[in-house]
């Protein structure tokens, strides 16, 4: 018997400032307390303005987890300790795995008119591959497939839609990460993993992403402010899933497109600094004290 997923939390995306001053909205990241494992962060950059973001995102460390960049309008320049150095163009994805640790910068370049839209995901690593030797993946735009189902179209990044599977492999929390666009009215299904954490983060548009489940407006006043429960959920809004095999979103009378992501939840204690996540506070302390006295790379650069 299918066991739809219901709403077990919506979230409000919500503005902060992060790296050299980018502004950006934040929909799950904003304390240590893990709500979505194995997922630890989503931000969304959007703006049409160069000041929001030209800062960028400077030199500075990661170990312990996995980041996600996927961009939609302008680019990004990325070079990290490992000697590889690019562009994230719109459509492309960055797939980088910090492992044991890795030191890189990313700085936003807009489009001709100066639009910057895209997304960071950050991924938490398990403890027996915290460690594991850094690894960075480039997607291109070209490189993705694309599934058309009626009413609707799919780009799968990672995971695969029927016989057709992204070109993100071999990840440790098996994830799934589809760009989902939902024509007005169309009903959108989709068979996910039991136990595995399922998000969805609608991009534009509106849909109803299921029920709530019974207490879903206790947790919304624990993690949301003034976010109601209502039927359709709009863009900037995340919605945490409950258990179950399926979701089913009915897009609104302008269509809806989001991001569908899951994984396998980890299920460990987290000790989160900045951009560091790791088991303990000791592992936290010895990470620092090694960027700070220069042995923070395990890697051969």
């Amino acid at each position: 018997m299918t066991r739809h997923r219901k709403k077990r939390m919506v979230i409000k995306a919500r503005p902060t400032l992060e790296g050299a001053g980018v502004h950006l909205k934040r929909a799950i990241g904003f304390s240590s307390t893990n709500i979505a494992d194995p997922f630890l962060l989503l931000d969304h950059f959007h703006s049409d303005d160069p000041g929001d973001y030209i800062a960028g995102f400077p030199w500075h460390p990661h170990r312990g987890i996995e980041t996600i960049t996927y961009m939609l309008e302008g680019m990004i320049e990325h070079g990290d300790s490992m000697g590889n150095k690019g562009v994230i163009n719109p459509g492309d994805v960055q797939w980088m795995t910090a492992g044991s640790g890795i030191i890189h910068q990313e700085m936003p370049k807009g489009s001709k008119n100066g639009s910057m839209h895209g997304f960071q995901l950050w991924a938490n690593l398990p403890a027996a591959d915290k460690m594991m030797e850094p690894r960075y993946r480039e997607v291109l735009s070209g490189d993705i497939p694309h599934v058309k189902e009626p009413g609707a179209l799919i780009r799968v990044i990672a995971g695969a839609v029927g016989n057709v599977a992204g070109p993100v492999r071999d990840i440790v929390t098996d994830p799934e990460y589809l760009d989902v666009t939902v024509e007005p009215g169309v009903v959108f299904s989709r068979n996910v993993k039991p136990g595995h954490t399922v998000i969805a983060y609608v991009i534009e548009g509106d849909g109803n992403f299921g029920k709530p489940v019974n207490d879903i407006v206790e947790e919304l006043e624990k993690h949301t402010a003034g976010n109601s429960v209502d039927n359709n959920t709009g863009a900037e809004n995340l919605i945490i899933y409950a258990d179950g095999d399926s979701i089913s979103v009915k897009a609104g009378k302008n269509g809806t497109r989001f991001l569908l992501i899951s994984g396998k939840p980890i299920n460990e204690p987290i000790a989160w600094s900045g951009p560091i996540v790791m088991n303990t506070e000791e592992e936290l302390r010895i990470a620092f004290e090694e960027y700070e006295n220069g042995t923070f790379l395990k890697h051969k650069a």
